[in-house]
């Protein structure tokens, strides 16, 4: 973690080189209307220090990270009258700033977004998923 990065273009908006629609300017995170949007109200969520990935951000930033990225959530939906949100973030594949940001976006019933943007698929069997699932839980330590 660097608390910025001269190329990163979030970092630019964080520090007001470049223009942003800004919606929340908290200590903890600053979020600001998407330039290319699904829907008008899809805002970005992003840390104030240059953070990669989530699992680059400490763990004493999370929670109030998190509390900036649900309160953006609570906001446009009630502010944009829609009847829920998509939040969703992106680590590495399809992160196009390799700055940690949020997705918040509106949401309607029949508003023409289909579920996840990528194919669905199937574990081959239930020991298959077990596998996968002891691969992860291994990976996650008890004392963190």
């Amino acid at each position: 973690m660097q608390p910025t990065d001269p190329s990163c273009v979030f970092c630019a908006v964080i520090a007001g080189r470049e223009p942003a629609h800004v919606v929340l300017d908290s200590p903890a995170a600053l979020a600001f209307l998407d330039r290319r949007p699904l829907f008008p109200g899809h805002c970005l969520v992003v840390p104030r220090d240059h953070v990669p990935t989530l699992t680059d951000l400490p763990p004493d930033r999370l929670g109030p990270y998190f509390r900036a990225v649900q309160r953006v959530a609570g906001a446009v939906e009630a502010g944009l009258e829609a009847a829920g949100s998509f939040v969703a973030q992106n680590n590495r594949v399809s992160q196009s700033v390799p700055h940690l940001h949020v997705h918040v976006v509106p949401r309607n019933r029949k508003d023409g977004l289909r579920g996840f943007f990528w194919p669905r698929t199937r574990y081959r069997d239930e020991e298959h998923a077990a596998e996968v699932a002891a691969r992860i839980r291994a990976e996650l330590h008890p004392d963190e």
